[in-house]
């Protein structure tokens, strides 16, 4: 039997995984996605919790991502084809590019990415949520992209090999991570030199009350990082050529990993 486009885009990206990893993924033919996480996969509050449900996934992309990035963004900010663009720009894609789309969802961002760096391309969705990965292997069925597999997987333990990707991605997610600057340690760990890293999370303005910032955070399970915390943890890692722009309470941050 031949095998399907899903299941040749695993094959791609078992290749860029540690042994142990990629002898566990195997083929995604039954769900569309490789699961490495099994179950019992913590929470960091209400709002992750809404990530894993059956009702989000199936209007995340429609009504669900749109309405908060605008509520996050404000009217002025982004709108969610102009935020694809931004994560183009500030990882250069280019055909036959290699990216890993962290905490990719429903694979929105992620269609756009293969189709930006061609079939001698590969994307590499991970998101913790089988519900979101089931939403995006459908959509990746109906989209017929032979170049992006999905990959169940934790950001703070990324099962891929040193300098597999020329660039990541981690776009609306880092907030939400139990450990988001592990996270950042991982995406260092997989780019290779010199590649290139999209960040899109939040961030506190000086219209958020210090005494209110931990409120927030322990009510809804969303961090604020303060306006320098990302920019600094990227320096930290070796990351120049840093731009940062700002909208609402979000901030993008693009950056080139420093040569080795």
């Amino acid at each position: 039997m031949e095998a399907s486009a899903t299941d040749v885009a695993l094959e791609r990206a078992r290749a860029l995984m540690v042994p142990e990893a990629s002898a566990r993924a195997e083929p995604a033919t039954d769900v569309g996605y490789a699961d490495l996480l099994g179950d019992g996969v913590p929470s960091t509050g209400p709002t992750q919790d809404l990530m894993t449900s059956r009702l989000v996934p199936q209007i995340y992309e429609r009504w669900w991502r749109p309405a908060l990035g605008r509520v996050a963004k404000g009217v002025t900010g982004p709108g969610m084809a102009e935020e694809v663009r931004i994560a183009r720009l500030l990882m250069a894609l280019s055909h036959g590019d290699t990216v890993l789309d962290l905490a990719c969802g429903t694979g929105n961002f992620s269609r756009e990415f293969s189709r930006a760096v061609s079939d001698s391309g590969l994307v590499v969705g991970v998101d913790a949520s089988r519900t979101m990965l089931e939403r995006a292997a459908r959509e990746l069925d109906r989209s017929e992209l032979g170049n992006l597999a999905l990959v169940r997987a934790s950001g703070d333990g990324l099962p891929f090999r040193d300098d597999s990707f020329d660039a990541v991605c981690c776009f609306a997610a880092l907030h939400l991570f139990a450990e988001p600057f592990a996270a950042l340690s991982e995406l260092t760990r997989v780019l290779v030199p010199r590649g290139r890293i999209a960040i899109m999370t939040s961030v506190r303005r000086e219209i958020t009350l210090p005494p209110l910032k931990p409120l927030m955070e322990r009510t809804s399970g969303i961090r604020l990082f303060e306006s320098n915390e990302i920019v600094a943890a990227l320096q930290m890692r070796g990351f120049d050529e840093i731009h940062q722009r700002l909208a609402g309470m979000v901030q993008f941050v693009g950056a080139r990993l420093g040569a080795a």
